[in-house]
Parts: C-alpha cells; sequence; structure tokens
C-alpha cells in the first residue's frame, strides 16, 4: 500500500517548493548510481505532506534491519506496563547463562584476561545499549574479534544465541558506557522467556496487529518477492552501489534465528504508522499500545553521569554525529543540537539499519521522517544529515 499525501504541505507549516528540493537532491544519488533507489516519508502532526520515490515502487517492501529494535523495545515495554518485570531486575533471573558474566580487561584474542562483572546486567542496560555486550562485525575491539571467533551465525536460533553470548566476555562493565550491541536479540530472549511465546507472536499481538501494520514479515515469498527491493553493497572504493543477490536471497527464505535487532521487512506505510503512534505518545486510531509516560520515558537518555555518545560511546559506530545525543530506551535521543551542529530539535529520537533506512519523530515540531533504500553500510553517504537539512529547511511555519 503507498504512502499518500494526506495534507496541503502549507496547512502543516512547510513550503511545498522547498520540499521538493527533497525529491531533487536524492534523485541525484540514483542516478549516479550512488543509491539503488529510494522512497522517503515525511509527516506533520501525523499527516503526510511529501511521500517520494524513485527507482522503487510505492508498495516495496525493505529490508529494515536495525529498525527493528525500537519495535522489539515497544514490546518488552508494553509487558514492563504490566509490571511484569521491572527496568533494574537483573536479567539472570530470567536468562541464566547471564548469571557469572565476565568483562575483557586486556590481553589479545588469543589470551584475554578477563575480571568478574562488578554490576549484572539489568533490563535497562539492554534497552539503552549500556549492557557491555557487542557487535562482532563492529571489528574494534578484541572483543568484537572473540565474537567473530565464537562462529556464531544465524543457524542458531535466537535461545542457543543469547546463551552462547553469555560465554563471551562483555566489552565493559555495564553501565559505565555504550555499546551498540546484540543487547536487542538478548532483550528478546527474555520477552520470550517472561511471556512464554515466541517473539515474533508477541511482536505481532503487542505491536504489529494493534497498529494495523499489516506488511511485516521475516522474509518474501509468492507474488510479493517483485515487491522486495534488491540488495546492494556500497564498491569500497568508488561508493558505487553493486547489487549483492546472495545476501538479498536470505531474505526469501524463513530464517532460523528470530531476532529482536534486525530481520523484519516492511513497507514504508507499515512503518509510518509505527512512527504515528509514537508522535501520539503510543496511541494511533483509538488502539493504544504504550502508555504516554512510558513513551516520554523510553525517549529521555539513559545514559549514565548525563553524559552524551560522544563522551561514551566504545566505537564502531558513527552514521551520523554522536555529540549532543543520548540514547533511551530503545531509540538515540537528541538532547542538544548545537554540538553537533544538525538541524531540529532537542528531544528529537531516531534510530536507522545498516542497508541506508532512517526514522526521526520530532515531539516538538511534531514531525516524523522516514527514508528507505537498500545500500549497505548505511554510513556510505551522509543520507540522515542531508534529509535533516532538506527536512527543517522547508519548515516555514
Amino acid at each position: 500500500m503507498p504512502v499518500e499525501i494526506e495534507a496541503e504541505p502549507e496547512a502543516e507549516g512547510f513550503s511545498a517548493e522547498r520540499l521538493r528540493r527533497i525529491d531533487a537532491h536524492f534523485r541525484r544519488y540514483v542516478d549516479d548510481g550512488l543509491l539503488p533507489g529510494w522512497q522517503i516519508v515525511v509527516a506533520r502532526h501525523g499527516r503526510v505532506v511529501h511521500s517520494g520515490v524513485h527507482g522503487a515502487e510505492p508498495d516495496t517492501l525493505w529490508r529494515i534491519y536495525s529498525m527493528t529494535k525500537p519495535i522489539t523495545s515497544v514490546a518488552a515495554m508494553s509487558l514492563w506496563e504490566e509490571g511484569r518485570f521491572q527496568l533494574t531486575d537483573e536479567i539472570s533471573r530470567w536468562l541464566p547463562a547471564f548469571a557469572e558474566v565476565r568483562v575483557y580487561d586486556k590481553g589479545s584474542t588469543l589470551r584475554p584476561f578477563t575480571v568478574p562483572a562488578v554490576e549484572p546486567i539489568r533490563v535497562w542496560h539492554l534497552l539503552s545499549h549500556t549492557s557491555g555486550l557487542t557487535y562482532g562485525f563492529l571489528r574494534t575491539s578484541v572483543v568484537d574479534s572473540l565474537y567473530r571467533d565464537a562462529g556464531i551465525d544465524e543457524t542458531l536460533d535466537l535461545a542457543a544465541t543469547c546463551d552462547r553470548y553469555a560465554e563471551l566476555p562483555l566489552l565493559f562493565q555495564p553501565g559505565t558506557a555504550w555499546g551498540y550491541s546484540v543487547a536487542t536479540d538478548v532483550l528478546a530472549r527474555l520477552i520470550e522467556v517472561v511471556t512464554g511465546q515466541d517473539l515474533d507472536t508477541v511482536l505481532r499481538e503487542r505491536v504489529l496487529g494493534p497498529l494495523g501494520m499489516t506488511g511485516v514479515r521475516r522474509w518474501v515469498d509468492g507474488p510479493d518477492v517483485d515487491r522486495l527491493a534488491a540488495f546492494h553493497v556500497a564498491d569500497p572504493v568508488t561508493g558505487l552501489a553493486v547489487p549483492d543477490p546472495a545476501t538479498g536471497a536470505q531474505a526469501l527464505r524463513p530464517p532460523v534465528l528470530r531476532a529482536g535487532g534486525h530481520g523484519l521487512i516492511c513497507t514504508a506505510a507499515d512503518y509510518h504508522r509505527f512512527t504515528r503512534m509514537l508522535l501520539n505518545e503510543g496511541e494511533l486510531d483509538g488502539r493504544r499500545v504504550l502508555g504516554s509516560r512510558t513513551v516520554r520515558l523510553m525517549t529521555r537518555s539513559h545514559l549514565p553521569g548525563g553524559l552524551d555518545l560522544g563522551a561514551l560511546s566504545t566505537g564502531g559506530f558513527a552514521e551520523t554525529t554522536l555529540d549532543g545525543v543520548g540514547f533511551g530506551l530503545g531509540f538515540a535521543v537528541v538532547q542538544d543540537t548545537v554540538p553537533g551542529h544538525g538541524a531540529g530539535n532537542a528531544g528529537t529520537y531516531y534510530w536507522g539499519g545498516i542497508a541506508s533506512t532512517a526514522f526521526w519523530v520530532d515531539p516538538v515540531d511534531r514531525v516524523t521522517a522516514l527514508f528507505f533504500s537498500q545500500l549497505s553500510p548505511s554510513s556510505t553517504h551522509p543520507i540522515r544529515q542531508r534529509l535533516s537539512q532538506l527536512v527543517y529547511s522547508a519548515l516555514v511555519d
């Protein structure tokens, strides 16, 4: 289902002429071979004022990768609202393999030296990426190498995968730094244990179903295969988009690993409904997924000491500036736009995926924006920064 224009731009404080700059700018990326195609949706007060597509179709199915994380986080917080756990609870209560985790201190991948964790991993650590877990693909530390050497791949299910993560040392003591990680996968396993249901059932019952996100799935088959965007990687020398059919074909079969941190596929219309719910502080079309105070809690920074990602990040993640940006419970949160010299407002929260998908929700100007493409890695081009510049320069009220 395509995303239709719902309001004249001027009625929502935008300049129609300036909004046209968005498509003109990003069309050049496709024409120059830098992106395979894209889809952009901009809304204010929940009403779409700009919907553009180039090199794709309005009902294209996009692999959203880490844009799965906010959906999983919302599902987790719906359980928190029911009193199923506290944010300060130790995760070992449900995942005993994490009861005695150790932390990397020094040494090489062949002879790492570890020390006991002085603080247990707690639920809020998973939601805020302050657990000490990491990602093997980051390639910035000895612990990342240990993840790769462990041979953990997507032939294992979620329970077995998380047990393997528990055997590996943490990158830092929980709650002392920020490191992008598999934490949302561990959170997903905690959700399964708490509910006694598989993750996809929980997502469907608590988030996707109530929000009418009917196009979301883990894999694509039948006639919908023709709607799936082709996956591309960036040539390391030229930056040009090169087809990667082998990676793309992974979306054509049911995965063994039903992860919480990646794996969902959806349309722009589906994710637009998710961002509308967030903008409305938990409600959409009369269906409430979260309480308003819960959304406000999730979209405030929970980083220790009130510091930002620029001070606390362990590296390996820098698609946008980290200065003035905190991290909440499932979202990066802009605390101050000045240090990063960015457009927009403090209080804006956002995230993206490795194949060049991104979204943000601005509760101050009540703007939401979505960008979809299929180019990995997403740091190849400054898409998020450019889109933000173009959207906010078109806001003229």
